[in-house]
C-alpha cells in the first residue's frame, strides 16, 4: 500500500494542498496523512494550523492528522535535522508511531531548501518527493544548494500560476518541471474557509484593504521605518478618496502599531479597522470584496489581482530592494516581481487604471537575470540570459534590481563603469584588483 504524507505549516499552504487534491494533482493512495508543522519562534504559544478557524473544512481531505512537533520532541522544526548515522532509526520510529508499517511512503512539502521539509525528507530517503510553492518564492531560484540525495527524488513543482506566463526558477537545476495547481480549485477551496471565518468585522461595503508585514522582525527595516510604511498605506488610500480602511496586520505585529493607525484615521477623518485576530487576506477579499488591496510585497497582492479581479497597489518596495542583504536574500525576486508589475500607490492614474509596469516576457527575462545574479553558481546556466538582458537594460529602472558591486563580481553587463568596459574581463586581472584591496584595507588598520 502506498501513504501520502503531505507536510504542512500554515492554513495557506494546506489550502494549496487541498485544492490539489481536488483537482487530482496527487495519484490515488491507501491513505494520506497531514503532518502539522508549527515553526513559530515559540510554538507553545501560537496556534498550530489544525486548530485555527477553517481548518476543520480542509480536514476531509486526509486520513489522518499528525503532529511534526510531537514527534521530535524536544527539538524545534526549524533548527533540527537528524544526523546521516541516525536516519534509520528517526524512520523506524516514524513508521511505528504512524502506523506506516512497510506501505511505499510518498512525501509532499514546501521549502525544501530549510528545515523542518529537508530533515523530513532525509527520514524516509526512498520516498519521491513533491515541492508545493504557496507564494511568490516559487519564482525565485533555490537559497541554498539541496544535497542530491534529495534534489534527485524531487519529481515536480506544484504552484500556484499568480504570474501568467512567467516559470518558476525555484527547483530548475534538477530539472525539475513544474506544474499549476488549477485556479478555479483554489478559489473553491478559500470559498470553504470564508465561510468558516469569525473574526471579519462588519464594515461598508468595498473598503480599502492594507496588508501588514513584519519586516522588522528579520532586521530589514527598524520598527519605527515599518510604522511610517503601515502609516502611508493608510495616507496612500485617503488620497486615493477611500474612507473606510481596514488593515490586515501581521500576527507578530505589536499591538501599538494598532493604535498608531487607528490615530492616523481619526487625524484624517476616516475609519480605520484593525483586524484583532489572524485571517487569511483571501478570506477577506470575499467576505469585504475591498475597492482596492494595497501593501508591500505580500503574495496576497498576486491573489487578489490574479484569482479575485481585485485593483492592487504596492508601496515600499523601492527602500526595500535596497535593504535586503545578503543580495541572495530569497525576499529579492517576489520583492522585484511586485514592484516590476504593480502600480505604486502614490501614482494615481496607474491605480485607477491598474497599469502593468512590464509585460510577462520581460518579467521573465528580468526575473531570471535577478536570480542568476543571487546564485550564479547553482544556476550557472542561465548566465547567457542575464548577460543579454543586462546588456539590452542599462537603465536606471532596471539596474535598480541589481546592485554594481554584484554586477562587477560577476562580470556582468552594468558592474564596470563604461570608462573602464576596456579592462579585459580575466581572472588575472581580477586577482590583482583582490590584492589592490586587501592591500587598502590593511592601509585603513
Amino acid at each position: 500500500m502506498t501513504t501520502q504524507l503531505f507536510l504542512a505549516s500554515t492554513l495557506y499552504g494546506t489550502a494549496t494542498l487541498a485544492a490539489a487534491l481536488d483537482s487530482g494533482c496527487f495519484s490515488p493512495a491507501g491513505r494520506r496523512i497531514l503532518v502539522v508543522t508549527n515553526n513559530a519562534a515559540v510554538p507553545e504559544t501560537t496556534p498550530s494550523l489544525d486548530r485555527q478557524a477553517g481548518f476543520e473544512r480542509l480536514r476531509d481531505r486526509f486520513d489522518e492528522v499528525v503532529s511534526w512537533n510531537e514527534a521530535i520532541a524536544p527539538f524545534h522544526p526549524g533548527g533540527w535535522s537528524p544526523r546521516r548515522d541516525d536516519v534509520p532509526l528517526w524512520e523506524r520510529y516514524l513508521r511505528l508511531l504512524w502506523r506506516l508499517g512497510d506501505d511505499d511512503v510518498e512525501l509532499a512539502v514546501e521549502s525544501i531548501q530549510v528545515d523542518p521539509a529537508l530533515g523530513f525528507c532525509r527520514i524516509f530517503p526512498d520516498a519521491p518527493v513533491t515541492v508545493y510553492a504557496d507564494g511568490l518564492m516559487s519564482y525565485g531560484p533555490t537559497r541554498t544548494r539541496i544535497d542530491p540525495l534529495v534534489g534527485t527524488r524531487i519529481g515536480r513543482l506544484l504552484h500556484l500560476d499568480l504570474v501568467p506566463g512567467l516559470r518558476p526558477v525555484l527547483l530548475t537545476e534538477f530539472g525539475v518541471p513544474a506544474r499549476t495547481v488549477p485556479a478555479d480549485a483554489f478559489v473553491k477551496v478559500l470559498g470553504e474557509l470564508a465561510g468558516a471565518a469569525t473574526a471579519v468585522p462588519e464594515v461598508p461595503d468595498g473598503p480599502a484593504l492594507l496588508l501588514g508585514q513584519y519586516l522588522s522582525a528579520l532586521d530589514i527595516f527598524s520598527p519605527e521605518e515599518e510604522e511610517e510604511l503601515h502609516l502611508r498605506m493608510v495616507r496612500g488610500a485617503v488620497a486615493l478618496g477611500h474612507r473606510t480602511v481596514v488593515f490586515a496586520p501581521h500576527p507578530s505585529a505589536p499591538p501599538r502599531w494598532s493604535r498608531a493607525l487607528e490615530q492616523e484615521g481619526e487625524r484624517l477623518g476616516v475609519t480605520v479597522t484593525v483586524l484583532g485576530a489572524p485571517v487569511l487576506a483571501e478570506v477577506l477579499y470575499q467576505r469585504l470584496r475591498p475597492a482596492l488591496v494595497a501593501g508591500c510585497f505580500s503574495t496576497g497582492l498576486l491573489t487578489a489581482s490574479r484569482l479575485f479581479g481585485l485593483p492592487v497597489a504596492r508601496t515600499g518596495t523601492d527602500l526595500l530592494l535596497r535593504r535586503l542583504a545578503p543580495y541572495e536574500n530569497s525576499n529579492r525576486v517576489p520583492v522585484t516581481i511586485v514592484d516590476a508589475l504593480l502600480p505604486d500607490l502614490a501614482d494615481r492614474e496607474a491605480v485607477r487604471e491598474q497599469r502593468r509596469g512590464t509585460d510577462a516576457e520581460e518579467l521573465g527575462e528580468l526575473v531570471r537575470a535577478v536570480a542568476y545574479a543571487m546564485q550564479p553558481k547553482i544556476l550557472a546556466a542561465l548566465r547567457p540570459q542575464a548577460e543579454r538582458y543586462l546588456a539590452a537594460h542599462r537603465d536606471a529602472r532596471t539596474l535598480r534590481y541589481f546592485r554594481r558591486r554584484r554586477l562587477t563580481s560577476l562580470a556582468l553587463p552594468g558592474g564596470v563603469p563604461p570608462q573602464l568596459a576596456f579592462v579585459p574581463r580575466t581572472a588575472a586581472v581580477r586577482r590583482v584588483a583582490r590584492r589592490a584591496r586587501a592591500l587598502r584595507r590593511g592601509r585603513g588598520r
